[in-house]
């Protein structure tokens, strides 16, 4: 018989969360630390992608080294994200020396602590032990986070506007994940876990196997099955990265193993995300895919700033552009002349490495200097800030206020609305 737990929240703000491992559960167990605002520190020598862009982001510490005992002074709890058990009964027996609480991704039964089944519905969090067993803790955790979308469950007067929201019928808690076949490509959408879709998230609790990108919500990883395998596919712009035929490769082999394969992808998979090229390799493989499409930066960021991309009176256009190539660029498809020309709005993606040539080219083109601009960054989370200023003065804004991708530049009349 399991040992009763004792269940209890942890208010973490501030506070120094230890995280040892630098692989696909420290992906998956770090943003929901993030969330709660702890102060994380990662020791491994080498970490994913995704975390890597957490550490040049300022957002967690890292030392790129082999776990010391002493690593644990300060640390109010320890999660050792190691699948060698050798090396995680070590980390357990420095929090056990240190009296910090330790979480063991290999081995529950050893750990002092546990993490529980998690859904968020707005305020509300739902946190599920199942007495040992993941699958029957994910199931109750699904089966409450169905009935709180659905309104079946009264989760209180704020969450009167999600009332409308009706999950697709079939695909019950307890059903079978491998009974779906093929691909799923699926919007994440622009950084807040809940504005996933409700297919999205559905199928997400189905998948064998997620693939996922660095800017997908990261807390949407906290809620898959222990035993899903989650492939790190994050392509940090400008650093290390899987080439597409490789996450190609991952997305056919998976799924002609007979695996229930899931691109989690941030945004909407068909806006810069390369979505179609997936698509694409699986149909020439005979893969069946199901594309579920996402809430893109490109409109969300702005709105959650406060942002119209259109205003009536104000803007009857709206365009979306990439900025990964300056102006100019024999690579880029971009008529920045035109775009300059345009009374509309201008929303630019991926685009502060080439911002100061991106303005010039507007300006170029006849955009008025005194042009409202802004910069959204990490829109729709709780890290998301935005600097306003004039065109011209957008370049000198964005580098005093230090902000950095993942953003997006909007340029229009609609910033000062």
């Amino acid at each position: 018989m399991t040992q009763p737990l004792y269940p209890v929240g942890l208010r973490l703000a501030g506070r120094r969360v230890l995280v040892v491992g630098g692989g696909t559960v420290a992906s998956r167990r770090v943003p929901a630390l993030l969330d709660a605002g702890a102060d994380v520190l990662l020791v491994a020598p080498e970490v994913t992608p995704a975390l890597h862009a957490l550490v040049d982001a300022g957002r967690i510490g890292w030392l790129p080294r082999r776990f010391q005992p002493s690593d644990v002074d300060g640390a109010w709890l320890v999660q050792a994200a190691l699948d060698d058990p050798e090396a995680a009964r070590e980390v357990s027996a420095a929090a056990e020396a240190a009296r910090v609480f330790c979480v063991r991704a290999d081995d529950r039964h050893a750990a002092t602590a546990w993490t529980p089944a998690v859904t968020r519905h707005g305020p509300v969090t739902v946190a599920v032990m199942g007495g040992g067993d993941p699958r029957r803790a994910m199931a109750i955790r699904d089966g409450i986070r169905d009935r709180l979308a659905d309104g079946s469950l009264d989760a209180g007067p704020s969450t009167v506007e999600s009332r409308g929201a009706q999950a697709e019928p079939g695909f019950g808690a307890a059903e079978h994940p491998r009974r779906l076949p093929g691909v799923a490509l699926v919007g994440a959408g622009p950084g807040d876990p809940e504005l996933i879709t409700v297919k999205g998230r559905r199928l997400l609790a189905l998948a064998d196997v997620v693939v996922v990108d660095r800017l997908a919500p990261g807390l949407l990883l906290d809620e898959v099955r222990p035993d899903v395998e989650v492939v790190d596919a994050s392509k940090i712009p400008y650093g290390p990265a899987r080439t597409q035929d490789e996450i190609n490769r991952i997305l056919v082999d998976r799924a002609k193993a007979g695996k229930f394969v899931l691109r989690l992808k941030g945004g909407d998979p068909y806006v810069f995300g390369r979505g179609g090229e997936e698509l694409r390799a699986c149909v020439d493989a005979g893969v069946p895919v199901t594309v579920v499409p996402g809430v893109t930066s490109a409109v969300a960021a702005p709105a959650a700033a406060g942002i119209p991309v259109t205003q009536r009176g104000v803007a009857h256009e709206f365009v979306v552009v990439s900025g990964h190539l300056p102006p100019g660029d024999p690579g880029s498809l971009v008529n920045w002349p035109a775009l300059g020309a345009m009374t509309g709005t201008v929303c630019v993606l991926m685009g502060l490495r080439h911002l100061p040539a991106i303005v010039a080219a507007l300006l170029a083109g006849g955009r008025p200097a005194n042009t409202p601009a802004a910069a959204v960054q990490d829109g729709t989370t709780g890290a998301q800030r935005i600097v306003r200023a004039p065109l011209s003065g957008l370049v000198d804004a964005v580098t005093a206020a230090g902000i950095r991708p993942p953003a997006v530049v909007v340029v229009g009349e609609v910033v000062s609305t």
